[in-house]
């Protein structure tokens, strides 16, 4: 386990839980060196990268009929435990490379390691528009797979802007949710690849708007247009749409890293062409921090295997490596993702701590003393998928004082509704029929637990 504050030196730490992140533990457990992975938390994107925010992935060998990225990505951590892996689920909060070992501090704890691999990935950038923060999730968002299927954006217009791969994507995903979608181009012409692009200008349902950039977007409570100027004419066009989501690309994470190690003009980790070494010994790079061109879950993954390969021959041959015997974790109980079925009438479980579905919803908001921690998901939301399982942990270590209750908003589309709810994950707490707390979007485990144990404290 993690020896935080200690004298223990780790063998390898791997900060970032990406393809890169976690195919680096892969081979690095595999070898007997027991790394550490520093998941992330919030700090540059949740955990498991951008694939947790996307649809189905069909270009990642050894799935002929694609994957979703969220499974894919429970695949990979699943794995990496199996095979011996350490994962502290938090962000890093500083790295220090003056001195050897290697610093890393975590929620106020050092973390010393002979290597390091950095897998941080980027973030999705911003248009900075100047109505930007008065919508951000009234509206506008950065994750149509997380979002796209909530209430507000059901038959109405709905807006992309970007020309790749993952605007296409999210382009014709939210033609199952919106009555049409519009594609906001910069260019004339689509940079995805030629499968992409094809279904997107195929597609009745969606519009695409070349040479265009957005100027702003208006609106009361909730967005209600945008404003498009035409790059070449000069000319603008006021659209209804009453949603807009970004697909405009990414900024490396990078910024703990900032005058320590060699980046490029656009803030990418520097390493010698296929290599993942980086201006500092010891220090690996894998994935989109250090890749600006390619940048694929694929060649991300292979980025791993190379960081992990080359750190485990760096540390043999400094005589740094600590052999520990590998206990493996059998395949069906390594690290899943929190799945339960729908609770009816014949399976429902007044006393139950984790249950699914609108039945189980009424009976515990009427019926239950306890507080209650209603959860609101997507089945394609990659957010959930992190934050499902740190729920269940929060209800199982209050022994029973607490209830949890999983909604699936397309399952469950009205009661979503009545809720407001706009966006997933959503979590709602309640304590006798009262909604003492919301939050949307992952938080801290130790968050919701205070929450909840301050709601048991003034009912005693």
């Amino acid at each position: 386990m993690v020896q935080a504050g200690t004298d223990h030196v780790e063998n390898l730490v791997i900060v970032g839980s990406g393809p890169a992140g976690y195919t680096a533990a892969i081979y690095a457990a595999r070898a007997n060196l027991q790394p550490l992975l520093i998941t992330g938390f919030q700090r540059g994107g949740i955990p498991g990268g951008q694939l947790m925010t996307t649809t189905h992935v069909e270009n990642f060998p050894g799935f002929p009929d694609g994957v979703l990225g969220p499974d894919l990505m429970d695949l990979m951590k699943s794995q990496a435990v199996r095979w011996g892996t350490h994962l502290l689920e938090a962000d890093a909060d500083s790295i220090d490379l003056s001195s050897k070992p290697y610093r890393i501090e975590v929620d106020g704890e050092t973390i010393r390691t002979h290597a390091l691999v950095i897998a941080t990935g980027a973030s999705a950038n911003r248009l900075q528009l100047p109505s930007e923060e008065a919508f951000w999730s009234k509206g506008i968002s950065a994750c149509a797979i997380c979002d796209g299927a909530t209430p507000q954006f059901r038959n109405e217009e709905l807006a992309v802007v970007g020309g790749g791969d993952s605007a296409c994507e999210e382009a014709v995903y939210l033609t199952k949710y919106g009555s049409h979608v519009h594609l906001v181009v910069r260019s004339d012409k689509l940079r995805a690849s030629a499968a992409m692009a094809d279904r997107v200008l195929a597609n009745d349902a969606i519009t695409v708007h070349w040479n265009s950039e957005i100027d702003d977007v208006s609106g009361d409570d909730w967005m209600q247009s945008m404003t498009l100027r035409d790059r070449i004419a000069g000319s603008s066009t006021t659209l209804s749409v009453k949603g807009l989501f970004y697909a405009i690309g990414h900024t490396p994470n990078t910024d703990l890293l900032q005058g320590q190690l060699d980046l490029d003009g656009k803030g990418y980790l520097k390493t010698e062409a296929g290599r993942p070494e980086t201006s500092m010994e010891g220090v690996f790079a894998a994935g989109d921090v250090a890749d600006a061109e390619w940048r694929q879950g694929i060649t991300a993954a292979g980025s791993g295997c190379k960081a992990a390969l080359a750190a485990e021959r760096w540390l043999s041959h400094h005589n740094l490596a600590t052999r520990v015997q590998r206990q493996d974790v059998e395949p069906a109980v390594a690290e899943r993702p929190v799945n339960v079925d729908v609770t009816t009438e014949a399976t429902y479980d007044p006393q139950g701590l984790w249950q699914k579905g609108s039945f189980a919803l009424r009976k515990l908001y009427h019926d239950s003393t306890k507080p209650l921690l209603v959860i609101y998901t997507s089945p394609s939301c990659g957010p959930c998928h992190v934050l499902k399982p740190q729920l269940k942990r929060v209800i199982e270590e209050l022994d029973g004082s607490a209830q949890a209750v999983v909604i699936d908003i397309e399952a469950d589309q009205e009661i979503a509704e009545q809720a407001g709810v706009n966006g997933t994950p959503t979590v709602q707490l309640f304590h006798n029929k009262g909604m003492v707390q919301q939050w949307r979007g992952v938080k801290q485990r130790s968050e919701f637990k205070a929450a909840i144990e301050a709601c048991l404290q003034a009912a005693a």
